[in-house]
C-alpha cells in the first residue's frame, strides 16, 4: 500500500500486485480500486505489475473540496505513474469514467510512456445527448441522478447498482453480496466528490481527445449497458480511433468486471500479452514529441 501526494496536496491510496510490465487500472464511479481485485490478481499471476488506485474523493483517498474535473484526474494519473517510475511500455485500463482519465492523459500528457490502452464500459467519447450526439443520455437523466443523491444517497445507490449489474426479476448475474459490497464502497466516497465526479463524466466531451489515441486500443462494452449506452461510447470510439478494436459482450450490462470476470480476464490478458505488440520506446518517444506540439486541453 502506498499513499501518493498530488500537486494540490491530495492523497491517493494505491496498491501494487505483481512484478513486470506496468498495467495501471482506473476504476469507475462511484467505486474504488478494489473493484479491480480479481483482475489485478490475474494480471499479477500472468507476470504483470497491476497498479490500482482510488480516485480522489473515493475509497481511501482524501476528499478535497475541488479538483473533480478531468484535467485534474489526468494529472492525478500522471502523479501515480511518476510515483511508481512508470516511464515506458505501460498499459492503461479504464472502466467507465476511468476511460476519461485515459483519454485526457493521452491528450494532456501526450500519452507519455503508454503503449496500450483499454476502455471497458467507458464513458468516452461523450455521454450527454445533444443534436450532434443523438445516442447520448438526456440531461434530465443526470439531473434526476443528482436530485436522488442529494435527497437520499443511500437509497439512490441501492437502485443504481441494480441497473449497473443488470439485476432484474429473472436476471441475477451477481450475488446480493456483490450488490451490498458495491453499495458500501460507494458510501465511502464523500457526497461532494460523488456529485463532482458525476458531473464530470456526464458533461465532458472527449471527442477532441480521440486523435491522441495512437497506440493499440481495446474497447470492451456490453450491448445491454443501461448506465453507459454502447451506441454513444464504445461504437463511437471504434469508429473514430483507427487503432481501436471493439469486443462487444452481447446482452451484458455495465459492470462487466463482476458479471463477466473470467471472460474479461481472458480478453485483457490476450491483448496485453500477445495480440497487440507494444510499440518500441523510440516510436513512443516520437509520438510524444509530436503530441506535445499540439494544443493541450
Amino acid at each position: 500500500m502506498h499513499i501518493i501526494e498530488t500537486a494540490d496536496g491530495t492523497h491517493l491510496y494505491s496498491k501494487v500486485w505483481g512484478e513486470g510490465r506496468p498495467v495501471i487500472l482506473i476504476h469507475g464511479w462511484p467505486l474504488s480500486g478494489d473493484s479491480w481485485d480479481p483482475i489485478s490478481h490475474a494480471l499479477a499471476d500472468a507476470g504483470l505489475k497491476a497498479i490500482a488506485y482510488d480516485r480522489r474523493g473515493f475509497g481511501r483517498s482524501s476528499q478535497p473540496s475541488g479538483g473533480y474535473d478531468y484535467d485534474t484526474f489526468a494529472d492525478d494519473l500522471a502523479a501515480v505513474m511518476k510515483h511508481y517510475g512508470v516511464t515506458e511500455n505501460a498499459a492503461l485500463v479504464g472502466f467507465s469514467m476511468g476511460g476519461g482519465e485515459i483519454a485526457r492523459y493521452m491528450s494532456r500528457h501526450g500519452g507519455k510512456g503508454v503503449s496500450q490502452a483499454v476502455l471497458i464500459s467507458s464513458v468516452v467519447p461523450y455521454m450527454l445527448k445533444e443534436d450532434n450526439n443523438p445516442d447520448g443520455v438526456p440531461q434530465a437523466t443526470f439531473d434526476q441522478m443528482t436530485q436522488g443523491m442529494l435527497e437520499d444517497r443511500a437509497k439512490f445507490f441501492t437502485g443504481f447498482f441494480k441497473d449497473f449489474f443488470g439485476m432484474g426479476m429473472l436476471a441475477h448475474p451477481v450475488s446480493d453480496e456483490v450488490l451490498h459490497l458495491a453499495w458500501a464502497t460507494a458510501m465511502q466516497a464523500g457526497l461532494r466528490p460523488t456529485l463532482g465526479a458525476a458531473k464530470a463524466f456526464a458533461t465532458t466531451d472527449f471527442r477532441p481527445d480521440l486523435p491522441h489515441f495512437r497506440v493499440p486500443t481495446l474497447v470492451i462494452h456490453g450491448t445491454a449497458d443501461k448506465t453507459v449506452p454502447i451506441a454513444a461510447t464504445g461504437h463511437e470510439v471504434a469508429r473514430r480511433v483507427d487503432s481501436a478494436r471493439l469486443i462487444e459482450y452481447d446482452g451484458e450490462p455495465h459492470g462487466l468486471f463482476a458479471t463477466q470476470t473470467e471472460r474479461l480476464k481472458s480478453d485483457l490478458l490476450a491483448f496485453l500479452l500477445g495480440e497487440e505488440a507494444p510499440r518500441s520506446q523510440e516510436a513512443l518517444d516520437e509520438m510524444t514529441r509530436e503530441a506535445l506540439v499540439l494544443p493541450q486541453l
